[in-house]
């Protein structure tokens, strides 16, 4: 039951947060200090501004609810993001941050050519904003679970509270109020998870409780499909522009790949621990609706002061996912739609404001897609975002790093826009059961060889004509 403590509790936590957020307002005197911190970041910044992101409604209220539908396979989304972070720290980091840009698609431009970069822009720009769409359902389940409101009153409280951390501070309010999300976030998750395992009376409570597959079978949808999800999750971050903008906003490469390995770190006992909250829930109230899971422990199991505080945390762990992709949307939009083709000589004040008033699009379009799919799984668009990005980014990035000299531009910019649209296309028609994540990246892998094979057949043709 809801308590004034929780309430005080809450609310407590939510504005000191959002103050964190909006301090930092003092410190932004050009748009690079939005995008990308000025590129002062250390490595527990960089660590903030990735697990902030990644750390959201998905890994939290979205594992515990596929936890009480299928058990320990709920994992794939935290270990997939784990896995990515240390990819981007081994490989990435690097060359990401001598790069000197502030977006992916400004570094497949310099490789491919404007037409590659603006089209990286557009399509990844959609497929962040399927993910927000999943971060503000998450929010919604948290508040109108809580507290004595309506979906729509939910979904006004989220939209404002993603401006307040975003709006004013941008990238170093989000790296703020990520570092401050981690610690509360290990705190209240801590004490959740001890409860929770004190009341299953273990792991001899939930075996006896749940049979071995496929509760605490880890690949239950099968060993292909479930490491097709784990996959996903790293080819998706790796190919996001906001976790790569934390690679450009580190101070050096030191800092920058430290600040993975510290995410990579951190992350995957968030995603054990909302597995364990989910079984327990699956044990003790069957009859929830799985979305509630989460939620519903916390009222119900938690004090009430710790309880509130959990709240707040889960509401900030979801409303900084959102903040953090509505950044890089609105960085690709500002860097790589406006000042490329609508006004090139735009002077950093004016880009200053752009960049804010394309946040306010962002946020208010996701409003009109949250109304559309109400009742939808949270993890599927999380998993379904990170297909589409990864199909349009990942192969093209990497060659762009690692083979710019082999790859003809033409070719970069044919599977740029290719693959993903090969990807939909098997998506629809559904003729295998291939994954179509696997079917995007071998199309864009097959249009990059091919591609450049063939273009540059034509330059030494016309070079011998």
């Amino acid at each position: 039951m809801i308590t004034l403590s929780h309430y005080l509790s809450t609310g407590i936590t939510l504005f000191v947060v959002s103050y964190l957020g909006y301090s930092v307002s003092k410190k932004i005197k050009t748009s690079q200090d939005f995008s990308v911190g000025g590129r002062k970041l250390k490595a527990k910044q960089v660590a903030g501004s990735i697990i902030a992101t990644i750390i959201g409604g998905a890994s939290t209220i979205g594992t515990a609810q596929l936890a009480f539908e299928k058990g320990l396979s709920a994992m794939w989304f935290t270990l997939g993001a784990s896995i990515a972070c240390l990819f981007l720290g081994k490989f990435m980091a690097g060359p990401l941050r001598r790069a000197e840009v502030e977006t992916v698609s400004q570094l497949l431009a310099q490789n491919y050519g404007m037409y590659a970069g603006i089209s990286a822009s557009i399509i990844t720009s959609f497929a962040i904003f399927i993910h927000i769409t999943g971060q503000v359902l998450a929010s919604t389940a948290i508040i109108t679970s809580v507290f004595p409101i309506n979906m729509i009153h939910a979904v006004m409280i989220t939209i404002l509270l993603i401006l307040s951390y975003i709006f004013f501070g941008g990238f170093l309010g989000t790296s703020i109020v990520g570092i401050v999300k981690s610690v509360l976030l290990y705190f209240t998750l801590m004490i959740s998870a001890s409860i929770a395992y004190h009341h299953v009376n273990g792991i001899q409570g939930l075996s006896t409780t749940f049979s071995k597959d496929p509760w605490f079978n880890l690949f239950s949808d099968g060993i292909y499909s479930s490491i097709a999800l784990g996959f996903s999750m790293v080819v998706g971050i790796v190919s996001t522009q906001t976790y790569l903008q934390a690679m450009f906003a580190g101070e050096n490469e030191q800092e920058s790949r430290k600040g993975a390995y510290i995410a990579a770190l951190l992350i995957p006992p968030v995603g054990l621990i909302c597995t364990l909250i989910g079984l327990h829930m699956r044990a003790v109230h069957p009859e929830l609706i799985p979305k509630e899971a989460l939620p519903y422990f916390i009222v119900h199991y938690l004090n009430p002061w710790i309880g509130g505080m959990t709240i707040a945390t889960l509401i900030i762990s979801v409303i900084g996912t959102g903040a953090g992709l509505t950044l890089g949307i609105s960085t690709m939009l500002n860097r790589d739609i406006y000042v490329k083709c609508i006004n090139p000589s735009a002077d950093d004040k004016t880009q200053l404001k752009v960049l804010r008033i394309f946040v306010c699009i962002v946020v208010s379009l996701s409003v009109i897609m949250v109304f559309m799919n109400t009742d939808s799984l949270i993890l599927k668009w999380g998993f379904l975002s990170m297909a589409l990005r990864g199909t349009t980014i990942f192969v093209p990035l990497l060659g762009a790093i690692y083979y710019k000299d082999k790859i003809h531009p033409k070719a970069g910019c044919v599977a740029i826009i290719g693959a993903p649209i090969i990807s939909v296309i098997w998506k629809i028609v559904g003729v295998s059961k291939i994954n179509e994540l696997y079917i995007g990246l071998l199309s864009s892998l097959f249009l990059l060889i091919v591609g450049s094979i063939v273009f540059k057949g034509k330059k030494n043709k016309e070079i011998q004509g």
